[in-house]
């Protein structure tokens, strides 16, 4: 009871504190609000609720899933939505869109750190594409290419000049040995 009423003492000079500094401009209803805010968190901190606990629970188990985890799975084709029971190939673009994460998701609905964000099946095809296309492995040089470049990096003799070419440097050394 004493820590009660120690409250109201504190909450009251917490008030005139604020009352005094010369910048705070209030309307007279406020100063009760603020008194009744002030005092309200002086208890809090003195005696904390027990039924925070209870109310964190609530809140985890406020998001109930549109369908099951089961059935959220069932289909190899698509992955039904927990958030709205709609079927998705990928649930990324659709998670951000309610400003969560695959991480913050999972935690919502409480599913397993493994529960997939792809449809099996669309995971498959992307990856056969992806197979198909090369992607994924390290570049290797055909025989053939090889040959090639060995051929390439020989020195090769350069082509005699034509007749025109000669005429035209003879008459370009003659400019300059006349210069």
């Amino acid at each position: 009871m004493e820590e009660k009423s120690n409250a109201v003492e504190l909450a009251v000079e917490i008030t005139t504190a604020w009352l005094s500094n010369p910048n705070t401009r209030v309307a007279p209803e406020d100063v009760h609000t603020f008194l009744k805010n002030s005092h309200a968190a002086l208890v809090g901190m003195i005696d904390p609720p027990v039924e925070a606990s209870a109310d964190q629970l609530e809140a985890s188990e406020e998001y109930q899933g549109a369908v099951s985890v089961r059935k959220s799975l069932a289909d190899p084709e698509v992955i039904i939505s927990m958030i709205d029971g709609k079927p998705y190939k990928a649930l990324r673009r659709h998670l951000a869109t309610h400003g969560l994460t695959p991480e913050t998701y999972r935690e919502r609905y409480g599913l397993k750190a493994d529960y997939p964000m792809v449809a099996p099946n669309y995971s498959k095809r992307r990856a056969e594409v992806a197979k198909q296309l090369g992607l994924g492995r390290k570049r290797t040089v055909p025989a053939d290419a090889a040959t090639e470049d060995a051929a390439v990096s020989e020195p090769v003799a350069a082509p005699e000049p034509t007749a025109k070419q000669k005429t035209k440097r003879s008459a370009k050394n003659g400019a300059r040995a006349d210069a």
